[in-house]
């Protein structure tokens, strides 16, 4: 006994059956242009039969899937596929009888090597499990030898389209509408039971949009296309009112009868909605970052992320709410929405609405249908719901804008329809939600910054004009009551000196504050001319050896280096890291200063053998007033400003300077300055 059906064979007896439609799905769903069907009784001693039912029994005594990538190069009986029938690669799954026993396969090929994937396998099996017939209906005493190809019901095969997870939709030759499933039904809204649906209807009932949101005439669907064309492939966003859009990449191709003679046509659509609005949301945070980017200010820029936002969700509305740092309120400072100005501006209570929740809580609130939310009660809660329901608004989301677990504000969206994959939609949005508050943080920390830079320079100005007089005055008196100590009796001589000793610190500390400031702010410029550096830092260092009591002073110099520079500020620098080094040196160390060029770099050295830096704080010893936490536990007195001095002075001569280990302990200071060009 031989029982099988086939595309091939069913076109050339003049039959279209349920199982043929079946083998168009398959080769659909898995994007091939061949599929067969074989059923078969494999203990009833079948004659020799075409390749393919060959294929099948050898797929049936593996007992599972099947695939293929490339015939040419597989063992018999793949190899013969090719060689006679063209087919390059293939995916086969067994149909089982209910006690188990392989009754045939169902077969797609291909013309092209290709990769059958993961998903692809499970379809395949999906298909041929709904295959499996029902106890006694195809058994070795079902039929008799001779016995007419099998036909399945429309039940089953109703029952296996409304399985898949696709859409699938089938029309005559006069492109009425004969065939569709569960899934393409739901997708425009038509009840799962009934009259199949005129196309009139459908093209009444939802507004179809292309690939760049232009409408669709019903007369160019791809499944109408299809009765004219021999493949077609579009992606097609399906708009329902009261529904969220939903987009869908279509495969449609002829359904040909006898003599190739087209008899209808048959559309698979899978969707992608998540997937294209997961495309959209990453060209949606580029355009984000790149707004922020261009703005001075949030509040400058709110309205165009917003705008950005609502044209990605193709939603109604959206507004941002920040939390003011002075009241600690909960403000808007931009909103985007058109026609819709009455839904924003509003202040969120605390605890009320779904603005004002996730404010208390913190934690995202998605709530597809506001007519329906149970916790909507208080008379401000119901008069937003009004509102909303009067601009078409059904579904709100609203998010936290937060930074390191600090929360800066809330996010709220607006749309007209319940959306699907919310989890997806959480995640987006809180994704821009936390780019929003990543920007909100680096702001308020530069405003913060820049207001401890005002205060320091309000200090040195302080310092400059109202304190740099009278400690001029104080230390002049207090160098005359010093020359004059000698008459003195001991106690105040003490006094005096130690008057005339702090005056000097202090005068030195004002000195060097607006020293740094004029440097700073260019009022101070040094000026630039040949010098040579080996004299600058033998000069320098002949200043500081009269206190270099108990220590050694080792000089590494070329008898001559030539730099553009300013020989006064250079020899400050010089000046201010010999001195550091000498004042965390131990008794009887060796302080190492060496000169040399480097290709067109000069390098200058200073190292000690002292308490040394830690490492994560070497970039901040250059900050004014900053000291290192090992110098002031010894208590080694300084005022944290040198340093500071010396940058300010190396990158005013386009070069660098840092602070790296010595070994094997102590710091090293390495100064590099352009050298003069010859």
């Amino acid at each position: 006994m031989r029982v099988m059906v086939t595309i091939r064979e069913a076109r050339a007896a003049g039959q279209i059956t349920a199982l043929d439609a079946l083998a168009h799905h398959a080769a659909l769903a898995l994007d091939a242009p061949m599929a067969s069907i074989r059923l078969h009784d494999r203990h009833a001693g079948s004659p020799p039969v075409p390749l393919a039912e060959a294929l099948s029994g050898y797929v049936g005594e593996r007992g599972t899937v099947t695939t293929c990538d490339d015939t040419s190069s597989a063992p018999t009986p793949h190899h013969a596929l090719a060689r006679d029938c063209g087919v390059r690669s293939f995916a086969a799954a067994p149909v089982h009888a209910p006690d188990g026993t392989p009754i045939g396969a169902l077969i797609v090929m291909d013309r092209e090597p290709r990769a059958w994937s993961e998903r692809q396998r499970i379809l395949l099996t999906s298909m041929t499990s709904l295959l499996t017939p029902p106890a006694g209906v195809l058994t070795p005493d079902a039929a008799p030898v001779g016995a007419e190809p099998v036909d399945r019901s429309d039940g089953f095969l109703t029952a296996l389209l409304d399985s898949l997870t696709v859409g699938v939709a089938a029309c005559d030759e006069n492109g009425q509408i004969v065939v569709m499933n569960r899934y393409a039904r739901e997708a425009h809204s038509i009840p799962e039971t009934g009259e199949m649906p005129a196309p009139e209807m459908l093209a009444a009932g939802a507004t179809l949009r292309d690939e760049q949101g232009r409408p669709i005439p019903w007369e160019q669907a791809p499944l109408v296309r299809a009765l004219r064309e021999s493949l077609v492939e579009a992606e097609v966003t399906v708009e329902l009112p009261g529904r969220a859009a939903r987009t869908f990449v279509a495969t449609a191709r002829p359904i040909l009868g006898p003599g190739e003679r087209g008899i209808g046509a048959v559309c698979v659509a899978n969707e992608v909605t998540a997937t294209r609005r997961t495309e959209r949301f990453r060209a949606c945070q580029d355009a984000v970052a790149e707004c922020l980017r261009g703005s001075a200010s949030l509040a400058e820029a709110t309205p165009e992320i917003m705008k950005i936002l609502v044209t990605a969700l193709r939603w109604a509305g959206a507004e941002l709410f920040l939390i003011e740092e002075a009241s600690g309120m909960l403000r808007g400072v931009g909103h985007w929405g058109e026609g819709r100005e009455e839904l924003f501006g509003h202040t969120p209570v605390l605890g009320y609405g779904i603005t004002g929740r996730v404010w208390q809580s913190g934690q995202p609130i998605w709530v597809p249908d506001i007519t329906a939310h149970a916790n909507l009660r208080s008379a401000y809660e119901r008069h937003r719901v009004a509102m909303c329901l009067r601009h078409g608004v059904r579904t709100v989301l609203a998010v936290p804008v937060r930074d390191s677990g600090t929360l800066l504000g809330v996010l709220t969206c607006y749309a007209g329809a319940p959306e699907p994959h919310e989890d997806q939609l959480v995640v987006l949005i809180g994704g821009l939600a936390a780019q929003i508050g990543v920007y909100v943080a680096l702001r308020r920390a530069e405003q913060l910054a820049r207001q401890l830079t005002r205060a320091q320079d309000d200090f040195i100005d302080l310092i400059g004009h109202e304190l740099r007089t009278p400690l001029t005055s104080i230390t002049a008196n207090a160098t005359m009551l010093a020359d004059e100590a000698g008459t003195l009796a001991e106690d105040l001589r003490s006094m005096v000196e130690s008057i005339n000793r702090n005056a000097r610190t202090l005068q030195d500390i004002a000195d060097t504050l607006l020293d740094l400031a004029g440097l700073e702010s260019g009022h101070a410029a040094p000026r630039i001319e040949p010098v040579d550096l080996a004299e600058v830092v033998a000069e320098a260092v002949a200043a500081v050896r009269p206190s270099t009591v108990g220590l050694h002073l080792s000089l590494d110099l070329p008898s001559c280096l030539e730099v553009e520079g300013d020989a006064f500020r250079l020899r400050q620098v010089v000046h201010g890291l010999v001195a550091n080094a000498i004042t965390y040196s131990p008794p009887g160390a060796t302080v190492r200063i060496s000169l040399r060029a480097e290709e067109d770099t000069a390098v200058l050295g200073v190292a000690d053998t002292g308490i040394g830096m830690p490492p994560a704080e070497r970039a901040r010893v250059f900050d004014r007033f900053y000291r290192g936490s090992n110098v002031r536990h010894q208590g080694i007195p300084g005022h944290g400003l040198g340093l500071s001095l010396a940058r300010a002075v190396v990158q005013l001569h386009h070069g660098t300077i840092e602070l790296i280990d010595n070994d094997p302990s102590g710091t090293l200071a390495c100064v590099r300055l352009p050298l003069t060009q010859p």
